[in-house]
């Protein structure tokens, strides 16, 4: 699509896949939510072999500190680190996102050129609007982008898995289905958010936003006998093939 940018990065060839996994589509509202909320899941996904994509809804800006140009900068800084095989940006508004025809059509098109197997998707509930709209959005754009007879670009793809993770300006503990031990990943994750220094650098230096997914992660591998998690929920039964993989 003409109005998306397109950021591939190269990456191995993927070995010891999962069975039903291949390709993942990971969505974020704004460039920096998905490093927050899942970047050590989409890096222990990448280490076991599977191919991450990640899609924002919009490029984030206006900000306070920012501007267009630094935020790509930022973005591909931190999809370079992460290791993802391509980052796409859409050109919905920032700040003014809204569940429409228009924005569900342009997630199910990405959907239809990636086929994911699995969609990470920001939880439903929060107080940034921008937010919720994009969890609206993409759970009707998942069922769109199988339609047949459209005139929407690619083929039909229903992915059969959708993840919503921790990607909230509430201080809360959403309801956990499983937590991802993202301990031998966690110093990667902290790199690739501390790329967005227009947003997360203060003016001495420090990253506070660090402290916060700090004790965030160290919560919830606490529960699962980790040094840090991150919590996933589902709406949909998951199925386990292999309860060696239960910690």
């Amino acid at each position: 699509m003409a109005d998306e940018q397109v950021l591939a990065h190269e990456m191995r060839a993927p070995t010891g896949r999962i069975s039903g996994i291949r390709n993942v589509l990971v969505v974020a509202p704004h460039p920096d939510d998905a490093e927050l909320g899942v970047g050590g899941t989409m890096l222990a996904l990448i280490a076991a072999g599977h191919t991450v994509h990640m899609l924002d809804m919009t490029n984030g800006e206006p900000t306070p500190r920012g501007d267009v140009s630094t935020r790509a900068k930022e973005s591909a800084q931190a999809a370079k680190i992460l290791g993802v095989a391509s980052r796409t940006t859409l050109d919905l508004p920032n700040r003014y996102l809204m569940d429409s025809l228009d924005a569900r059509t342009k997630v199910a098109e990405v959907i239809r050129r990636i086929r994911p197997d699995v969609l990470f998707v920001p939880y439903w509930e929060d107080s940034h609007p921008d937010h919720v709209q994009t969890s609206i959005i993409c759970d009707a754009a998942r069922f769109q982008a199988k339609y047949t007879k459209t005139k929407m670009a690619g083929e039909p793809w229903f992915a059969p898995r959708v993840f919503y993770y921790l990607c909230s300006h509430l201080k809360l503990l959403f309801p956990t289905s499983f937590i991802v031990d993202i301990s031998a990943h966690w110093e990667r994750k902290v790199e690739a958010a501390k790329s967005y220094v227009s947003q997360f650098q203060h003016d001495d230096g420090s990253f506070p936003v660090i402290d916060v997914i700090t004790n965030y992660a160290k919560y919830y591998g606490t529960l699962i006998h980790a040094d840090y998690g991150e919590p996933i929920t589902v709406r949909e039964p998951v199925g386990v093939l292999d309860f060696r993989d239960i910690i």
